[in-house]
């Protein structure tokens, strides 16, 4: 038999081929010992792998989030933007105290009404010229409202603590360029509309409100509680009626100056009223009153004296009310005044048994239900004819 041998002489690359086919294999066994020796370190090698592609599916997934947490941030903002746009309207809202925007308005209104003789009185024109009136005085009352609101400021951080400017919700200087701004409007149209009835209206309240407010010598009237009650009074209860009557009778209707029944009433009931609402306004407002030297009725007489003699002058005035109401000549123009004010005063006499005198929530709540009184008697005062 023959037998071979490899030889490196005779076939030095087939010998070069086996050899490097033996170091293969030793490297290969090599590396599976190794393997087995450290299992640890193969695991940690597979947990780093594993990691890798895990963390490249949180990557991407985080990217999708990231989306919805963007378009959640976006609309979370454009809320907040539109609750502070609202906010800040509120708050311009509350500046113009807004019951008294709602006594000017139904005030106006039913005094316009009173020189009108019959529906076809209620024109076109007529509401034009209820606008002509009502504009420029609502600009008015919030000069007259928001001047107070500017001098108080201190006053109503006791008092009235959740009014814009004492809270801080509108700065002084916004507050002060709308009460400026409100006055000049509010004259500009006043003078445009050449209604020397109007005009006069403006001008008195003008200088009342201002003369009720300002800190100055001769000035700040509020400190006196007689010449406080006089402002409201004269604005509220003679310049609303009579100014406002002349401008619709004889500049919108252009007819002659006839004083009639239905506005005497006004003023003279509206005169008791206006001096219930002077008096009554102070009553929650003692300890800051007090505190700054405001000598209000109520600081010097005693709130629970005050809230009864209020509530006892509207009584008297209702009572009146009704007897003047059941001489009208009209059978329904006696039963809705008669009626109305009989209502009106059971009601108020209910309600103010419920009042506590010590609670100002319960005080300024019940000061609110007599504007509301107010606003009614505005209703019922064109049916005394």
């Amino acid at each position: 038999m023959l037998h071979l041998h490899p030889c490196s002489c005779q076939f030095p690359s087939l010998t070069k081929g086996l050899e490097g086919a033996s170091e293969q294999v030793e490297n290969a066994r090599i590396i599976h010992q190794r393997r087995l020796s450290f299992p640890k370190f193969v695991n940690s090698i597979d947990r780093i792998n594993t990691r890798k592609n895990t963390s490249d599916k949180i990557f991407k997934s985080h990217n999708i989030s990231k989306g919805y947490i963007s378009a959640a941030s976006s609309g979370h903002c454009e809320i907040s933007s539109k609750d502070g746009f609202w906010k800040q309207l509120n708050a311009l809202y509350q500046f113009s105290r807004p019951h008294t925007i709602f006594g000017t308005i139904i005030g106006i209104s039913s005094v316009s009404i009173l020189p009108t003789k019959s529906l076809a009185d209620i024109s076109p024109t007529f509401f034009v010229g209820l606008l002509k009136a009502l504009i420029p005085s609502l600009l008015m009352n919030v000069y007259v409202v928001g001047l107070n609101q500017i001098f108080d400021v201190e006053i109503d951080k006791v008092n009235k603590p959740n009014l814009p400017l004492a809270s801080g919700e509108i700065s002084m200087e916004l507050g002060i360029a709308i009460v400026i701004t409100s006055l000049i409007v509010s004259f500009g149209m006043g003078i445009k509309f050449q209604s020397p009835p109007l005009l006069a209206a403006l001008i008195v309240s003008f200088f009342l409100g201002s003369a009720y407010s300002i800190e100055l010598p001769l000035l700040r009237w509020k400190r006196n509680a007689a010449l406080a009650a006089i402002c409201i009074m004269v604005v509220r209860a003679i310049v609303v009626q009579f100014a406002f009557f002349a401008h619709i009778q004889k500049y919108v209707l252009v007819r002659p100056m006839l004083y009639t029944r239905s506005l005497v009433f006004a003023v003279t009931f509206m005169g008791i009223f206006t001096a219930v609402i002077a008096l009554f306004k102070d009553i929650p407002d003692v300890d800051g009153d007090r505190d700054f030297g405001i000598q209000s009725f109520s600081v010097r007489l005693g709130q629970e004296r005050v809230f009864w003699l209020c509530i006892s002058l509207l009584v008297a005035a209702y009572g009146v009310a009704m007897v003047i109401g059941a001489t009208s000549s009209s059978l329904f123009s006696r039963l809705v005044t008669v009626l109305g004010h009989f209502l009106l005063a059971c009601f108020l006499l209910f309600q103010a048994q419920s009042v506590d005198i010590t609670s100002q929530v319960s005080v300024t709540s019940f000061y609110m239900l007599i504007w509301k009184l107010f606003y009614a008697e505005y209703l019922l005062i064109p049916f005394f004819r």
